[in-house]
């Protein structure tokens, strides 16, 4: 039996146990390759389905590029390792949509190659278009402010005269008609002298009020006149009514109806301020006579102010003999029509002069300060001593002042005189002012049948000395 060269050694247990170590560790580095490679392609691929679910186009191409880059930069080691060893699949993060659960368990085939990248980025669903902007609901006051002091019955005329009470705020309750402007409820309120004024409704239920448009509305609250016309109310309370319904008129039958006598107390609101418009029917009226350009007209009460109600007098039988009656009192008998609040026109049959009244007080003995015209300017009047304005009249126009600062300022007459000769016809006023003070009074140029339309106006200081 030959024995074995000396220059031949066998291998020694150490040299065979120590190649498996070796091995071990090569596995364990492809091992940890594998997982890192795995890994990265997960996250970037979980990145693309977030971009898909968020429908952002620019996230989606952008994270596919970072997968390629990703799956190219891989070791060749890595590659070989997965073709032989498979990993285990990696665990993704729960997608928020359920459809897009598939697309992300489907990425870590990724590190096989370019194609099955390819095939993943192919298969990601189709970017869902945004939906039509969502308008942002304008701000709206939610807060109240704390309760205030309640208006005093000085504060509320202030706060219901158009032209006056700026500034005025205080706790107080409000009646009007429910109107939009600019989405916001605003409260058109009737004030004193029928004029109108707009007040901003604010507070918690600023967003309910809408629904209640041209609807009788009252609240009550925390009221802010900022202007002399316009106001803020913070709203603590309120109720609504519905609109009236209108009637349907009836046909019209072939034959009118005959013309009846007007009962006492619809006569007392033919010849009453903002009231019985639409009272039409035979009666007898008593006035004074004006003339407004070529027309006659009857001034049945509130003579002077913006509250006065007149008749236009018609009728040929009538009119022939009319003018030698101006500024007199007159009884006429017809057809009064009652056209608006202040006034209409009066068919009349039979006129019959009356004696006028006589002068309630005396201007004898009686220091008088005269202004003649539209003339803006500041004097002085003694208490109880008398104050006269004369101002020309105009086709369609007479002048007036406000009810309230006529009783205010003492008003005692408004006399309409025709200018002598054909010559144009004025108006003189008379007052007698009984409290000391300063007064801006302020004459108002308006249309005779509806003193509301203002065509101009001037003012005068008083001061009152005792």
């Amino acid at each position: 039996m030959a024995k074995p060269k000396s220059g031949a050694k066998k291998p020694t247990p150490a040299a065979k146990t120590g190649a498996k170590p070796a091995a071990k560790k090569d596995n364990a580095a492809r091992l940890d390759l594998i997982r890192n490679a795995s890994k990265k392609v997960a996250t970037a691929a979980t990145k693309v389905v977030k971009a898909v679910a968020e429908g952002a186009k620019g996230k989606v191409a952008a994270a596919k590029k970072a997968v390629a880059e990703k799956v190219e930069k891989a070791p060749a080691a890595a590659k070989k390792a997965a073709a032989k060893v498979a990993p285990p699949a990696p665990t993704t993060p729960p997608a928020k949509a359920g459809k897009t659960a598939p697309a992300a368990k489907a990425a870590p085939a990724a590190p096989a190659g370019k194609k099955g990248a390819g095939k993943a980025g192919g298969k990601t669903p189709s970017v869902v278009p945004a939906g039509p902007p969502v308008e942002k609901p304008r701000p709206r006051a939610t807060k109240l402010p704390p309760v205030g002091e309640p208006l005093t019955k000085r504060e509320m005329e202030q706060l219901l005269t158009a032209g006056e009470g700026r500034g005025v705020t205080g706790e107080g309750s409000l009646k009007g008609r429910l109107v939009l402007s600019g989405e916001m409820p605003h409260l058109v309120v009737v004030g004193r002298d029928k004029r109108e004024l707009t007040f901003l409704l604010q507070g918690p239920d600023q967003e309910v009020l809408p629904a209640y448009v041209d609807h009788k509305v009252s609240v009550s609250g925390l009221i802010k006149k900022t202007t002399n016309h316009s106001g803020v109310v913070e709203v603590r309370k309120y109720s609504a009514k519905k609109p009236e319904v209108e009637e349907v008129a009836p046909a019209p039958s072939d034959s009118e109806p005959k013309l009846r006598y007007l009962s006492p107390g619809e006569v007392s609101m033919a010849v009453a301020a903002g009231m019985g418009a639409g009272i039409k029917g035979f009666a007898s009226i008593r006035g004074n006579l004006e003339m407004m350009g070529e027309d006659f007209v009857l001034v049945v009460s509130n003579g002077g102010t913006r509250q006065q109600v007149s008749f236009a007098i018609e009728g040929k039988a009538a009119v022939k003999s009319l003018r030698k009656h101006v500024g007199q009192t007159l009884q006429v008998t017809g057809v009064v029509d009652k056209t608006s609040g202040w006034g209409g026109r009066i068919t009349a049959e039979t006129v019959e002069p009356r004696p006028s009244e006589a002068r309630s007080v005396s201007r004898d003995e009686m220091e008088l300060v005269h202004i003649e015209g539209e003339v803006p300017t500041s004097v002085d009047v003694k208490l109880n001593h008398g104050l006269t304005v004369r101002l020309q009249e105009q086709p369609g126009a007479t002048w007036a002042i406000e009810p309230t600062l006529a009783k205010r300022v003492g008003l005692r007459e408004a006399n309409f005189e025709q200018g002598a000769a054909g010559g144009p016809a004025t108006r003189e006023f008379f007052f007698t002012p009984r409290n000391p003070g300063n007064f801006e009074m302020e004459f108002f140029l308006a249309k005779a049948f509806t003193p509301g339309v203002v065509e101009r106006s001037f003012k005068i200081s008083v001061t009152v000395k005792p």
